[in-house]
């Protein structure tokens, strides 16, 4: 960082207190290498490189408001209208807690990676942070250094030993910390090893609902978060489990707090419907991650593939994040700064439109079916975005087969699909005009016309037959097919461990693919799966040309299901860059551009922070 005078004060302090001769002169050259570098001058360390103002987004001041809806209940519209990538809200967390899996990972309370030198609980085992001051917010004290109070076995000079003050109280000099410690209450009985996470998360909303009212002087130990529930629509052993997981979360509390949390039906009624708040509300905090895979070595070094992908390292309850509605298309998209919660617009939203954020599944992701399924056992709610009600492009094609005729596009369904989609085509039996989603009218056309013409209706979607003209496809048939291809296609992936792949396992699977193209709709999500891991293989076996080739063709099959600039685009585009780069393709350069539009609009300038890879790509070109 260029900080000598700072450098050489932190040398002298390691010089005072090492012990061994050989890490004495080892400290010395060291300072002797500085001081040579200085040579009697002063070297402030380069703020202006670290300054948060010139990597960081600052919130547009963006008025928001809660509505009522009769379709959605509560969500947030803007009382403005809200431009393309405009970063609109933040939030810290009213309780989060980190994953299981990533205890050993991730510090505790700002969830960002364990650094070497961890900083642990001092009163029990579990806690792990990244530095004193996360430790400090989880704990929920202040806990000053004093030097002189120090063991350090040896004696500091005057101006070290204030030097040493100075960096330890600077560090959270200026910042406010909570007194309320999401961690203080859990501190030697190890909850979080025993307790599922939700409970945990629920325990921390109480504790800190404990410590506002006593500031208050009320004693009611369970807050009202003003949040939905599910409890209602869950069954009687969804139910009986959040009794027995409140029972044993309130005795838990007492045990910590006493009085405060009395041991009676009323208080086990409210901890019920928080756990079915939070059940309902908590999200899940998750940290991009490039991973590389790295391929055999050639004249230019290792061939190093960078892919994207997710980590969920926490969970935390927002109380403002939670009013946002789901769609299954949404117009909004949130992601995390360490624990804060950043929700920025990716498309234009008029003033007094909802702002809906996905709470998972999405168009794309999942056919309207499993998406169905998947919000309805989590929210318990019917989802009835534009998407579950209107024709797309993507719920009819993300499972569906190719006609029969070859000069035909047409989908054929099969039987699950069938049933959502005669759903979709109601409004002509009302003699209303079926509405289908703006952007792909002309690609829904061309691959179920019979359903978007004046005279259709719903008895024309059957199994087996196609959308387009008619034709019939033998299901039982084309699904034996497909198993077959599938295995042959796991043959090569198992191969890919030995030291040398047989070259007739590369040409079945090939041939499985063409046979899945002959079986499968050309935007089956499936084709895409099989394309993307054929480009991976060949990579690892350092076959980049072909590699690319099959990255591009996934990429073309994932435009059609998910748009052109959606984020998993732009992942799938780091790949593509990243083999094109190996293989120096001069139009990897409109492809890292692309990468940057869509990751620009997704994360702003915070790109640069979640991101950091790119800038690796960026410096290879």
């Amino acid at each position: 960082m260029g900080n000598y005078d700072d450098a050489v004060c932190d040398l002298k302090v390691a010089l005072c207190m090492e012990q061994s001769l050989s890490g004495k002169r080892q400290i010395e050259g060291e300072l002797k290498l500085i001081s040579d570098h200085d040579n009697g001058k002063n070297f402030p360390p380069d703020v202006a490189k670290y300054k948060e103002s010139d990597i960081h987004d600052q919130p547009q001041q963006i008025q928001l408001q809660c509505v009522s809806t009769e379709m959605k209940g509560r969500g947030m519209v803007p009382l403005t209208d809200v431009p393309q990538a405009t970063l609109f809200h933040t939030e810290e967390p009213y309780a989060a807690i980190v994953s299981k899996h990533c205890r050993e990972t991730h510090c505790h309370f700002c969830f960002n990676e364990l650094p070497a030198d961890i900083v642990p609980c001092p009163s029990c085992s579990l806690g792990l942070y990244c530095s004193h001051l996360c430790q400090i917010h989880a704990i929920g004290k202040h806990l000053q250094c004093n030097v002189k109070n120090q063991e350090f076995g040896v004696d500091l000079a005057s101006y070290l030993e204030k030097y040493v003050e100075s960096v330890t109280n600077t560090s959270i000099a200026g910042v406010h910390v909570e007194q309320i410690g999401e961690h203080k209450h859990e501190c030697g009985v190890n909850w979080p090893a025993a307790l599922p996470t939700e409970i945990v998360l629920a325990g921390r909303v109480i504790a800190k609902s404990i410590a506002q009212l006593r500031c208050v002087g009320e004693s009611s130990p369970i807050v009202n978060l003003e949040l939905c529930h599910n409890y209602v629509q869950l069954g009687p052993e969804g139910k009986l489990e959040l009794h027995i997981s409140s029972i044993i979360l309130l005795q838990c509390l007492h045990h910590s707090y006493g009085s405060d949390v009395p041991l009676n039906g009323e208080t086990i009624s409210h901890c019920v419907l928080l756990l079915s708040q939070i059940k309902v509300n908590s999200m899940a905090i998750v940290k991009m991650r490039s991973s590389d895979s790295v391929g055999p070595l050639s004249s230019a070094g290792n061939h190093t593939t960078n892919t994207v992908e997710q980590v969920r390292v926490g969970q935390a309850i927002y109380l403002a994040g939670s009013l946002f509605n789901h769609s299954c298309q949404p117009n909004i998209h949130t992601y995390f700064l360490s624990r804060t919660l950043c929700i920025r617009a990716i498309d234009f939203v008029v003033a007094g439109h909802p702002l809906e954020l996905s709470y998972g599944p999405q168009v794309g992701l999942w056919s309207c079916k499993e998406r169905q399924s998947s919000l309805k056992e989590q929210y318990a709610f019917v989802c009835s975005c534009t998407s579950c009600s209107r024709l797309n492009l993507s719920d009819l094609v993300i499972n569906s087969f190719r006609c029969v005729n070859s000069n035909c596009s047409g989908v054929v369904l099969d039987s699950s699909v069938v049933n959502y989609e005669k759903q979709k085509v109601n409004p002509f039996s009302c003699g209303l005009p079926l509405q289908v989603g703006k952007l792909k009218h002309d690609e829904v056309k061309r691959v179920a016309s019979l359903l978007c013409t004046e005279t259709g209706s719903a008895h024309q979607i059957e199994p087996g037959f196609c959308l387009s003209c008619g034709a019939y496809r033998n299901l039982e048939t084309s699904n034996a097919a497909i198993k077959e291809a599938e295995i042959c296609v796991r043959r090569w992936e198992d191969s890919l461990d030995s030291a040398e792949v047989p070259s007739n396992i590369v040409s079945k699977a090939l041939g499985s693919l063409d046979l899945l193209k002959s079986t499968l709709h050309p935007y089956n999500k499936k084709l895409a799966k099989v394309e993307d891991y054929l480009a991976q293989a060949f990579c690892s076996i350092g076959e980049l040309q072909r590699a690319g080739h099959y990255c591009q063709s996934s990429i073309k099959i994932l435009e059609k299901l998910y748009g052109d600039d959606n984020i998993v685009i732009g992942n799938e585009l780091v790949k593509l860059a990243s083999i094109q780069l190996c293989l120096g393709d001069p139009v990897v350069e409109q492809t890292i551009n692309r990468i940057n539009s869509i990751f620009s609009r997704h994360y702003g300038s915070h790109v640069s922070i979640l991101f950091p890879h790119l800038q690796f790509l960026k410096r290879r070109l």
